[in-house]
């Protein structure tokens, strides 16, 4: 079913056939929300528009939830890319926060349904890419529906947090009393006042001290033996918390006690997601803490363990590296059978064929890993001569690497392309996994009132539930699902690491 909204409130729908033909005439609804809602409730169709982001919050905002859909300018982006011409950037994904301006762009619904038309007849009898588009499309559901519901998060923590960090919320553009005193503490370290913000005065503060440095990096600042140096370190911790994750944060992407970012679908060349403002997806370990189930609830937060060697045994159909990962540990029978029982270099190993590595140890536990595993690591390595030869490769549903650059044929550096190849074949699959995963998961949980997906993030998936025992064979059975839909009845396991917990940190996170 073809939706195109109009800036009057109302919409146009067509109904096609699944090859995007229609089969009747378009039907003009003066009230947008109120036909979406019939239509979904008696017919649960695929929604066809031209994108989730410009789409889908005006109907969440009225209460109305879609099952499923077709996004245009994600599906567009991968064709596009696999015909070797990057997409024009989607539309901006819709900002929650309140008070900002919105506009909804009118369409011709005639070229909406002419774009799906040629959409499916490029897609065609091709599965795998179908289970691409329609997998992409559930992300792109998901992570509408997770940045309007929200993240539950403590706003009285965090700002207990932040107090107990940098001292009393400062007034208009001042500095918090913490980072004014470790300025101070560091001017009287180096005998003068300097300002620690500024590279070259830095440099030049240790230089008066007879040390020179070639940039103020932490991994330098730390080979420093200087009074001065923890202080830095302390400076930089303290502002970058006051910057990313202070007072304005707060206000900005925190609302009635849930954090509210933008998740952007496909942001990544791999597939994997992006985020727009509130750094969704990279919450870190001090802000966790402030992650606080609901009364009455609890978070069951699960991820898939050593994901990316699961895939490539799946993809590469090795038989001895799918043996090996059919255990809940990958690396351990790979370290018994080849590396004499050290784990610790089954994994340099496996991760040296992902990446490329090969300087130092990991050269020569490759040579060791491409005896064992011959099929699997020619999986990887075809793909990589095939990024130095400026090749353009695909994920196991489909998606295509970015082609080389114009000047790559002149001065391009093709084995950094080789190594990009090498492991994008792998990780864009990972991420198809995970999506298949996500997409699983959330029509699972449109049935179960007690559960809500709340953060996705690569290879990690987070449910707020009043009963977690259901959640969990939730994500189990979206896990299995995902599983076979990619790979059959395979005999690699995608154990996942289950954790439920009332705070989103780890009791380690906390102290």
């Amino acid at each position: 079913m073809v939706l195109v909204p109009d800036a009057d409130g109302g919409a146009t729908t067509v109904r096609t056939d699944p090859a995007g033909v229609p089969v009747e005439s378009p039907r003009r609804h003066s009230d947008v929300v109120a036909a979406v809602r019939d239509i979904e409730l008696t017919e649960h169709p695929r929604w066809v528009w031209t994108s989730t982001a410009a789409v889908y919050p005006a109907l969440m905002r009225a209460g109305v939830r879609v099952r499923r859909c077709q996004d245009l300018a994600l599906t567009q982006a991968i064709l596009s890319m696999r015909d070797g011409v990057p997409a024009p950037p989607p539309d901006e994904p819709v900002d929650e926060r309140p008070g900002l301006f919105e506009t909804t762009p009118t369409t011709d619904p005639a070229q909406v349904v002419a774009d799906f038309a040629e959409q499916r007849k490029t897609i065609g009898d091709d599965a795998r890419l179908d289970l691409l588009v329609a997998a992409e499309s559930a992300g792109a559901l998901a992570a509408a529906e997770m940045s309007f519901d929200g993240l539950p998060f403590s706003s009285r923590t965090h700002r207990a947090f932040l107090e107990a960090a940098l001292g009393p919320r400062p007034a208009g553009y001042d500095l918090p009393q913490r980072i004014q005193d470790v300025t101070v503490e560091i001017g009287a370290a180096f005998g003068r006042r300097i300002n620690p913000a500024s590279h070259v005065e830095v440099v030049d503060a240790f230089r008066r001290e007879g040390i020179e440095l070639a940039s103020t990096r932490k991994h330098l600042l730390r080979e420093v033996d200087h009074p001065a140096v923890p202080l830095l370190l302390r400076h930089r911790d303290l502002s970058k918390l006051f910057s990313t994750n202070g007072w304005q944060w707060l206000d900005s992407w925190v609302r009635d006690d849930r954090f509210r970012p933008v998740y952007v679908p496909g942001g990544v060349v791999s597939g994997r997601w992006a985020s727009r403002g509130g750094g969704a997806l990279q919450i870190p370990k001090p802000l966790r803490s402030s992650v606080i189930a609901d009364p009455g609830h609890t978070f069951v937060i699960a991820d898939a363990g050593q994901l990316e060697p699961r895939i490539l045994a799946a993809m590469s159909g090795d038989a001895r590296m799918v043996a090996a990962a059919g255990a809940d540990d990958l690396y351990a029978p790979v370290a018994a059978e080849t590396f004499d029982g050290d784990r610790g270099k089954a994994k340099v190993a496996i991760l040296g064929v992902l990446y490329g590595a090969t300087a130092g140890e990991a050269r020569s536990l490759l040579t060791l890993l491409r005896t064992r595993f011959p099929v699997a690591v020619e999986y990887v390595e075809r793909a990589a001569r095939a990024g130095e030869r400026g090749e353009v490769v695909h994920s196991w549903l489909g998606r295509a690497c970015p082609p080389p650059s114009p000047d790559f044929w002149s001065h391009g550096d093709a084995r950094s392309r080789g190594r990009f190849t090498r492991n994008f074949v792998v990780q864009a699959t990972a991420s198809e996994w995970a999506l298949c995963v996500l997409a699983d998961l959330r029509r699972r949980l449109a049935d179960d009132p007690d559960s809500e997906l709340v953060f996705f993030q690569h290879d990690e998936v987070m449910v707020h539930t009043r009963d977690p025992e259901s959640a969990t064979r939730h994500v189990l059975g979206a896990v299995e699902v995902a599983t076979r839909l990619l790979f059959g009845e395979t005999r690699v396991r995608f154990p996942m690491d289950v954790a439920v917990r009332d705070c989103y940190a780890e009791t380690s996170d906390e102290a």
